[in-house]
């Protein structure tokens, strides 16, 4: 399996916790962690849950969510090994672009910066 099917296949609901526990390790909250989620994808705190409850694949979250937000496309540079902005796959891009904005969030950058206001 390739680096983008695994991506595909993983679990959302297996991933979020590890995004809030990487964001609490720092001093940051659950709550940043969902607003960074919201203004990417378009979800609100009703939807997120219903995509955590059906336990949907990562490529399933992308495909649902509402709205990619058009200041997604200002989210660069490397997270794990890729840039970003050069991703061709749309859904390992968002994916990506997801865990930099949680990484940004960890390393104490403030919430105007991450969500590219």
């Amino acid at each position: 399996m390739n680096h983008s099917q695994r991506i595909y296949k993983l679990i959302f609901a297996g991933v979020y916790p590890m995004y809030i526990q990487k964001a609490e390790k720092k001093g940051r909250t659950k709550e940043e962690v969902d607003a960074i989620i919201y203004w990417l994808t378009g979800y609100n705190a009703k939807t997120l849950q219903q995509q955590i409850d059906k336990k949907s694949t990562f490529e399933a979250f992308f495909n649902e969510a509402p709205q990619i937000n058009p200041n997604a496309s200002k989210i660069t540079g490397v997270i794990c090994g890729y840039r970003v902005e050069e991703l061709e796959d749309p859904i390992v891009q968002k994916a990506r672009y997801l865990d930099k904005l949680i990484d940004e969030l960890a390393k104490g950058k403030k919430m105007e910066k991450i969500l590219r206001a």
